[in-house]
């Protein structure tokens, strides 16, 4: 049937990985996000936050959602956000920052100069996010030192956040930045998901469906138990989710195709 259809193609959409509203197990994070954003951008306060946690724990999502609620707070500054992914190489972030600032790109150190001159004379706030942070990883740490230390210049108008998958990036590559009183970035991990969140997070989802339950609440607690015994990622246990309702759906398809006809002639 028609309904039949629509319940499971919308099933699988509210379990896809978007930006959800609220998230689940999630508020003593974005509580921090919002707090530090106030903090430095709309007080304008130069600084830097890390935030780390396994792939799957949140943390891209809540920043992203912190900015959308936040959109008329952060609106006086410039926001800018790369995934360091996409750069190519280390030192590719320089002249990928000076582009969205509207700089001329340059090379080398010509580039950061001028990046540093521009982030230190007068004008807005510039919050920078930089997600994947550990694809800056170089050969004696130049590049994260640099950026994290203009947050830390006279006059900067830098606020930072970076996020990574690493717990210890910044022990491991930053520990030079201690030395200053300010120095280190404030950190914020976002640990594993539970199984009782996960399953909050896939009733919440699969709540919005107006039908039925599509998989039933056994099936979604030992989808939840699995994953966060493996490693608490919250995408891994959508994809699950998501699988299981592909495979119902084709079941039922099948079974569709095979109703004798009404009337019970063959």
């Amino acid at each position: 049937s028609l309904y039949a259809g629509t319940c499971y193609q919308q099933a699988k959409q509210v379990l896809h990985v978007a930006v959800p509203d609220r998230l689940q197990g999630r508020e003593r994070e974005i509580g921090i996000l919002r707090q530090f954003l106030r903090e430095h951008v709309r007080g304008r306060r130069p600084g830097s936050l890390y935030v780390s946690g396994a792939p799957g724990t949140g943390k891209t999502a809540c920043l992203s959602r912190v900015l959308l609620d936040c959109k008329d707070e952060l609106a006086r500054s410039r926001t800018v956000v790369l995934n360091c992914m996409a750069l190519g190489s280390p030192h590719g972030v320089f002249p990928a920052l000076a582009e969205h600032l509207g700089l001329p790109t340059a090379t080398g150190r010509e580039q950061i100069r001028s990046l540093e001159k521009h982030l230190t004379a007068q004008g807005p706030m510039v919050l920078l996010v930089l997600d994947e942070l550990d694809q800056l990883e170089s050969k004696g740490q130049d590049v994260l030192y640099t950026l994290f230390e203009w947050t830390q210049l006279p006059s900067s108008r830098l606020v930072l956040v970076g996020l990574a998958n690493a717990l210890d990036l910044t022990d491991r590559s930053l520990a030079r930045l201690g030395a200053h009183p300010a120095g280190s970035p404030r950190l914020l991990h976002f640990p594993p998901y539970t199984k009782e969140q996960l399953t909050h997070i896939l009733q919440e989802r699969l709540g919005q469906v107006a039908s039925d339950p599509v998989l039933d609440a056994a099936a979604l607690q030992f989808c939840a138990r699995k994953v966060s015994a493996v490693s608490g990622d919250a995408r891994k246990a959508l994809d699950v989710c998501r699988r299981a309702v592909e495979v119902v759906e084709l079941e039922v398809r099948g079974q569709t195709l095979l109703k004798p006809l009404p009337g019970g002639e063959l």
